[in-house]
Parts: structure tokens; sequence; C-alpha cells
């Protein structure tokens, strides 16, 4: 499995992401990509399975040392005298001592929480033990620009984002890259549009691929970590052989033309206002 190398440590490449996931289709999810050799899991304390996963995680037998587990922190957890203790609850429903990357889901709608104030307390809950590594999510250049300021570039690991080929979020990824935090791409087959597309489709041909391998291969020799979710066993194997699938220069060109800031994921009330 390839690695993304950050400022702390490796973070692997591709992961199972659980959004929408539930119970029992969670708890099967974890469980089948576990199996197959995933080893990055992705929740969030608003998707409600964090129980499931951590109870899928116990009964693999995979060993906590080899696996990579991110949680995100909800907007309402985001104040100073709340972050950590929220952190704390989310481990013991994971029923682990840490995570390997916490980050905040969505920056505080309306500036209530100041980013200065919830990114503080995030670098004291690293510091407190429970995580690893921290970054944010869902971060416009100017967000990122006044966590540094809290934090300094080098404390923040990732910033998790909506990217796939319909939007490549350019100006975001570049200005992170130039201050060493690594991008993490989620929604990358674009609820599935992206596999529909026609040159998507030649160039998963070409490569004796499907259009899924092509478009995740895309997203990780485009430097991104990536994740991908499934509630199906033989997706999550077939996703999991895309960092096999290796594209030519012109092959990434055609995909990078295809950029046309096609967001899907914009709630109102807490997203912010885009790059």
């Amino acid at each position: 499995m390839p690695t993304i190398e950050t400022s702390t440590a490796p973070v692997p490449a591709f992961g199972l992401g659980t959004f929408r996931l539930k119970d029992q289709a969670a708890i099967d999810s974890v469980t089948n990509a576990l199996d197959l050799g995933y080893r990055h899991i992705d929740t969030a304390q608003i998707y409600g399975n964090e129980a499931a996963v951590g109870q899928a995680i116990a009964a693999s037998g995979v060993a906590r040392g080899d696996l990579f587990l991110t949680t995100k922190v909800w907007t309402d957890n985001l104040a100073a005298d709340r972050l950590a203790a929220s952190l704390a609850e989310s481990l013991d429903r994971l029923r682990t001592s840490h995570v390997d990357l916490a980050l905040i889901h969505w920056p505080s709608p309306g500036g209530a929480v100041p980013v200065a104030e919830f990114m503080g307390a995030l670098a004291e809950a690293r510091a407190q033990g429970l995580a690893r590594r921290i970054g944010v999510s869902n971060f416009t250049v100017a967000l990122l620009q006044k966590a540094i300021a809290a934090v300094g570039a080098g404390a923040i690991a990732m910033n998790q984002i909506e990217l796939h080929p319909y939007l490549q979020n350019r100006r975001v990824v570049d200005f992170a890259r130039s201050q060493g935090i690594h991008t993490t791409s989620y929604m990358t087959l674009g609820y599935g549009q992206m596999l529909k597309d026609p040159v998507i489709q030649g160039i998963a041909q070409e490569c004796s691929a499907t259009p899924a391998q092509v478009v995740l291969a895309w997203a990780m020799q485009s430097g991104f970590a990536v994740i991908s979710s499934s509630t199906q066993r033989a997706h999550l194997e077939s996703n999991l052989r895309a960092s096999q699938c290796v594209l030519r220069p012109e092959q990434m060109q055609r995909i990078a033309a295809l950029d046309r800031g096609g967001r899907l994921v914009d709630p109102e009330g807490l997203a912010p206002a885009w790059d």
C-alpha cells in the first residue's frame, strides 16, 4: 500500500470511508475491508458509527499498531472546553487509546468558535496523547491561513476536502502543498458521476481497469490520500487494486482537463465561502 509522507509520519494513501454507514452495514464494511488488507479507516463523530467501527476493528484481530484510524470532531464540540472531552468520548466508542489523525470536520458555522480557539484545543488534545496527528477538513485557503497562524503549518498533517476530476480544488491543494500540508480526497468518485464520464471510461479500457480504479489511481498519483467507501466486498476488493493501476502522463492530463468546479458537497449553514 502506498503512503503519503507527512511532517509527522506516513499516512496510508488509500483508506476506507464510513460516511452514511450505520450499525451492521458499518461493521460489515470495516470487517470486509480489514480482511482484504485495508489498514486506513476513516470515521467521524457525526457519522454515528464510531462504536460500530470500533467493534469491527476489535473483532478483526488486526493489531492496533498496524491500523491508521481517523476521526473528525463535529462543530458542536469545537469550543476549547469541549473539544478534548468529545475526542476522549470518540476513543471510548472506538475502543482505542488514541486516533492516528483527528480532524476538525467543518469550520465553526458563522465563525462562532474562532479558528485559533479550536485549533489550539486540538493541538492540546494531541499533546494529551488523544491523537498522533491533527488536521482539518473542508478548509479554504483563508481558513488554512488562520489555522497555520494558530498552531503552525508543521502541526497540520492534512486537509480533507471534496476532490474528484470535476472538482480538482487546485487553489486549495497548491496552497496546502506550499505549506507542507497534505490533502485527503473524499467523494473521489463523485457519487458515481465519474464512472459515467466518457474520458474516464476510455482510459479504463486502455488500462484494462475499471473506471473506479482509474479515478482512484488518478487521485493517488496526484499525491492525495484517498478515502473510498462501499458496502460490497467485491467493490472494496476492486477499489483496493487501484494502487496497481499506473496512468501515463497524457492520461493524467486528460483527467486534469475534466475540472469544471462541479462541487457536490455544499451544506447550507455549514459550508464556508469556497475558493
